[in-house]
């Protein structure tokens, strides 16, 4: 028998046996239960068993065939509706398998079954994988014990009573409400469709009239209850019919450059926030599941302190005192302002298609030099070409349009196309007001270096010769360890991505460090630049998904895919390269 990749396999009668035989055993004897078990319905494979019960919880992989799981086929035909579907799995998966975790008694983890929990955005995740052959999950089962002592009668109830039920309730569509699984593959055509036209008809982003756009709270990314439903100005309204829900009406925001401004509280912020989030598809009922905005759009800020390493910042930095060449520019703790321009210069070298700038976290002096600045600090005397001065010009040729939320400097409203003031969370299209308004208050001329696109020729190798090419094969792998959302550490290196702010999920973070493990195993060789490099991965990924990181070893069922410009902030604010 070949399925699920195998060709022959044990019976669940087996395991029953071998349950059995090492009940009251020590610990370690529940080793002997890895591997793969046919059970009629699905095909269960231990994949790794924890070394103590106090240890974390033993991966195991459910997969179901399309035969006997039934969902049809074009639910999982193309990339947006397979995830989507994926995702819907996941959270099944959790509602079957959340109330009966601990039922199983013992010591330590024992009884613990859990799997990922999916927020509010819709990632590929390798907890499910829908492939050619079936639906495999994966999940994580605390193996019982009493101290030490295995206690194999709870993990028999386990395998034998919890699993089969939540297997066939999650997994088999003939369990489902059908209406349900039907919305989810209509969404997931619906917001693919509007990706589509953004592209078509010249636009950075979707906001759809009737969206919830705040948070519950700073620490929630639940809808909030009983606010102000977003309505687009009527000058900004475009209606798009899409292919199931039919009519849609929202505000477009067209490419070039757009000013968001308005008092404190009234919004703006929320605005930005939900188009920063925007880059991926939503869940039904999330308020947010037609705000889209194109999915290379980066969110850029100062990073006080981050490290850059040979970096093109000269579009923004010439003429230092000390004569330091900016056009390979490195900082171990670099200033606002140089941490803004390297952000900006490595978004272009990644081909971002639209920059989202929020003038309270960007840097003063980086953003735009008043008047009377200009003219007491005189031109040759300042090396800082502000962004003021370059924002047209990065449209313009390099054709990254840029939403930017001001609140105290007018300067932009002489290069902005659109401008949207936020009031009371209603957004008022200002651009004829704003326009008429310039001609009184001109900006000064100024005089700045040419523009040219910033390049990035950094061949890189990692400092430590144990990230080697020879990855597992050599004496000794990366050591990883996911902090949090924020930050995860690479053999006692921590990278840190607290500023990176579009990452939705702390598997994202975790997926980030096994991209950059790989990377120093396999790509770091001192043939590749940083952008050879993810074009690579951006391959592997394509091919392969997340799976095609780890050949023929387990996969982890706790990884989420980010997207290339994540993947790239990594790389870039990774501290171990040399050049």
């Amino acid at each position: 028998m070949k399925i699920g990749g195998l060709k022959y396999m044990n019976t669940s009668t087996q395991l029953r046996s071998q349950l059995a035989s090492i009940h009251r055993k020590s610990y370690p004897a529940y080793k002997s239960l890895k591997g793969s078990y046919d059970f009629q319905r699905y095909i269960f494979h231990i994949e790794h068993v924890q070394g103590d019960p106090f240890a974390s919880p033993s991966n195991v992989r459910v997969f179901v065939p399309h035969s006997k799981a039934g969902f049809p086929e074009e639910y999982y035909q193309t990339a947006h509706t397979r995830v989507a579907l994926q995702d819907y799995l996941i959270r099944r998966m959790e509602k079957e398998l959340s109330p009966h975790s601990f039922q199983a008694k013992g010591s330590g983890k024992s009884g613990i079954l859990r799997i990922t929990h999916c927020g509010q955005e819709i990632l590929e995740r390798t907890a499910c994988k829908i492939d050619r052959q079936g639906i495999h999950v994966r999940f994580e089962i605390g193996f019982p014990a009493n101290g030490r002592t295995i206690n194999a009668p709870e993990l028999e109830k386990i395998f034998f009573s919890i699993l089969p039920d939540c297997v066939f309730h999650a997994l088999y569509y003939k369990n489902q409400n059908p209406d349900t699984v039907l919305q989810v593959f209509e969404l997931a055509e619906d917001q693919y469709f509007i990706r589509q036209e953004l592209s078509r008809l010249g636009l950075t982003a979707f906001v759809a009239d009737g969206a919830i756009l705040p948070r519950q709270s700073g620490v929630s990314d639940l809808p909030m209850k009983n606010c102000i439903p977003f309505s687009s100005p009527e000058s900004l309204r475009i209606q798009l019919q899409l292919p199931h829900k039919g009519a849609l009406t929202g505000m477009g925001l067209p490419r070039g450059i757009t000013l968001i401004v308005g008092g404190g509280y009234h919004g703006k912020s929320t605005l930005l926030q939900a188009l920063e989030m925007g880059v991926y598809n939503h869940r039904k009922g999330d308020g947010r599941e037609y705000v889209i905005t194109d999915s290379t759009a980066l969110k850029i800020r100062a990073e006080d302190g981050r490290h850059i390493q040979q970096v093109d910042i000269s579009l923004f930095i010439n003429d230092l005192p000390n004569q330091k060449d900016t056009r390979a520019f490195t900082s171990l703790d670099a200033s606002g302002s140089t941490s803004q321009a390297a952000n900006i210069a490595e978004g272009l070298y990644g081909g971002s298609r639209l920059f989202l700038i929020d003038e309270d976290t960007s840097a003063t002096n980086f953003m735009v030099r008043d008047k009377m600045m200009q003219t007491l600090i005189r031109r040759e005397k300042e090396p800082i070409t502000p962004f003021l001065e370059r924002i047209r010009e990065i449209y313009e040729h390099s054709g990254c349009s840029t939403i930017l939320v001001a609140g105290s400097s007018g300067a932009f409203f002489h290069k902005a196309d659109t401008v949207i003031q936020m009031d009371s969370y209603r957004p008022i299209d200002i651009t004829k007001a704003a326009k008429e308004l310039c001609q009184k208050y001109p900006l000064l001329p100024t005089e700045k270096p040419p523009y040219h696109a910033p390049k990035d020729k950094r061949i890189v190798l990692p400092h430590n010769d144990r990230h080697s090419r020879h990855g597992s094969r050599g004496p000794e792998r990366a050591k990883l360890k996911v902090l949090s959302k924020d930050a995860f550490s690479i053999n006692r290196e921590t990278v840190d991505l607290r500023y990176v702010e579009q990452l939705a999920d702390v598997e994202q973070t975790a997926a980030l460090a096994q991209l950059l493990r790989y990377t120093l195993e396999n790509l770091a060789d001192g043939r590749n630049t940083v952008p050879q490099i993810c074009q690579q991965l951006e391959k592997l990924l394509q091919k392969d998904g997340l799976d095609g990181l780890f050949g023929t070893s387990m996969v982890p069922g706790n990884l989420a895919m980010p997207r290339m410009e994540e993947i790239r902030s990594c790389l870039n604010r990774y501290r171990g390269w040399k050049n």
